[in-house]
């Protein structure tokens, strides 16, 4: 995948690995779009990275998606890569009944329903360009998953072969299709979770996850694993 002159759509994009990447895609010389749900994060993110286009956007709603798409492709019709990256992580105890899963945000419908819906709206634009390419982020918890986290690790495990599915679909076309699986990163994801189960590591930094996400990109790395070092 060539890194420069690109049209970039990330979701999640104002905090974590999605910020990371779109700061590294800004210094590649490409136009990034960066959407999430809080403005005032996104406006942080701005500041921070001059240049950065933002959209306020809840991908878990379905209008919201329609309307960000339509948004997206209007005012960017070079729009040309599309970042699935916005996630949710949760601890949940299976044996607690339905409760845990249904109180709070929707793993299912932020890690998995989104991603699947968000880049069939898409598609038929990413169809039109010279070149494309969508990119979904996993996590390392597909091939390692952890009691604790039962339904973010399943919801990551289906992205995983949703991916797989796409890029078999999407072969003979210009669309290109990637899978980021990311170990654990520093990030706010799940951060409650994390302080409660009085974690001393927090995984790698995300400055150090980047150059490798972006090295795999650069190689066609089509499931782009941690090299650490």
């Amino acid at each position: 995948m060539k890194l420069t002159g690109n049209t970039v759509l990330i979701t999640g994009g104002s905090m974590g690995i999605g910020f990371g990447l779109a700061e590294a895609l800004l210094k590649r010389g490409n136009t990034v779009i960066i959407c999430g749900r809080r403005k005032e994060r996104l406006l942080e993110a701005q500041a921070k990275l001059p240049g950065v286009q933002i959209r306020v956007c809840d991908v878990a709603d379905g209008d919201a998606r329609r309307e960000l798409a339509a948004w997206a492709t209007d005012n960017f019709p070079d729009l040309n890569v599309l970042v699935n990256n916005a996630g949710v992580q949760r601890n949940i105890d299976l044996k607690a009944g339905v409760g845990e899963i249904t109180d709070g945000e929707s793993e299912i419908a932020i890690n998995l329903e989104a991603p699947i819906l968000l880049t069939a709206l898409f598609i038929p634009h990413l169809l039109r360009q010279k070149e494309a390419a969508v990119i979904n982020v996993s996590s390392g918890l597909v091939f390692q998953p952890a009691a604790g986290l039962p339904i973010y690790c399943a919801t990551k495990a289906a992205l995983h072969t949703y991916t797989q599915l796409l890029r078999q679909q999407l072969t003979g076309t210009g669309v290109r299709v990637f899978e980021a699986i990311p170990p654990m990163v520093d990030t706010e994801l799940n951060k409650a979770g994390r302080d409660k189960r009085n974690l001393t590591y927090r995984g790698v930094k995300t400055e150090e996850y980047i150059p490798t996400l972006m090295a795999g990109l650069d190689r066609d790395e089509f499931e782009i694993r941690y090299q650490n070092g």
